[in-house]
């Protein structure tokens, strides 16, 4: 399978050079760049891509909001870049329904990582974005604010909170002692229950339900 990419940065060697990595995969295609984020989603638009690289700061529309609208309108996944590991919009990006987020400095093998992982479902999160996200939530006493777990059966909250705590379906599956196949089964059915578009988004929910407590493990 051919992973189709659009890459947006109003920086054109950013925007480039990202293309250039990416295009030069066997298993990757650039089918647009874009320069601000009106670019970004109507090239989205057009070529229903199943990635979209945004940068988070960007003329006439910014990243967030092309965001936005990309993850309302279509099924492809959102990775926000960004300069700074510290950006105050970090919180917002993944409540606009980015899968994962990434610094410009990324090395060449994780950008096509990155890519192939949110493709296959996944989500990603610099360490340094996952702690201020964690931050955030204590700031902005989000805590309990989250959608209601009723719906789901004792192994799934289990899944979901070991899913917060940032463990992937290997890991989930050694802890609960179970296969990964059906850890994948509990996960998607997690997402389906609570209306969650990826892993990005059933962290947020395990801390914002309470869950899980901020700071801890």
């Amino acid at each position: 399978m051919t992973i189709r990419v659009v890459v947006a940065d109003d920086q054109e060697l950013v925007r480039g050079g990202f293309a250039m990595i990416l295009g030069a995969q066997p298993d990757i295609e650039v089918v647009a760049e874009a320069g601000d984020g009106i670019e970004a989603v109507e090239a989205v638009r057009r070529h229903a891509p199943d990635v979209v690289l945004l940068d988070i700061r960007m003329p006439r529309m910014d990243g967030i909001e092309a965001a936005r609208v990309v993850c309302a309108e279509s099924g492809t996944k959102v990775v926000m870049l960004t300069t700074f590991d510290q950006d105050d919009y970090v919180y917002e990006a993944l409540h606009a329904g980015a899968s994962g987020f990434l610094l410009k400095d990324v090395r060449r093998d994780d950008l096509v990582h990155a890519v192939r992982v949110v493709v296959a479902g996944d989500s990603l999160l610099a360490p340094s974005v996952a702690r201020r996200l964690v931050a955030d939530f204590t700031s902005r006493g989000q805590v309990g604010a989250g959608p209601d777990l009723g719906a789901l059966t004792a192994r799934e909250r289990e899944t979901l909170v070991l899913l917060g705590r940032g463990l992937s379906n290997a890991e989930i599956a050694a802890e609960m002692v179970v296969s990964e196949h059906t850890v994948k089964t509990h996960v998607s059915n997690v997402l389906s229950k609570l209306g969650l578009r990826d892993r990005i988004q059933a962290v947020i929910c395990a801390y914002e339900s309470g869950l899980i407590a901020p700071g801890v493990r």
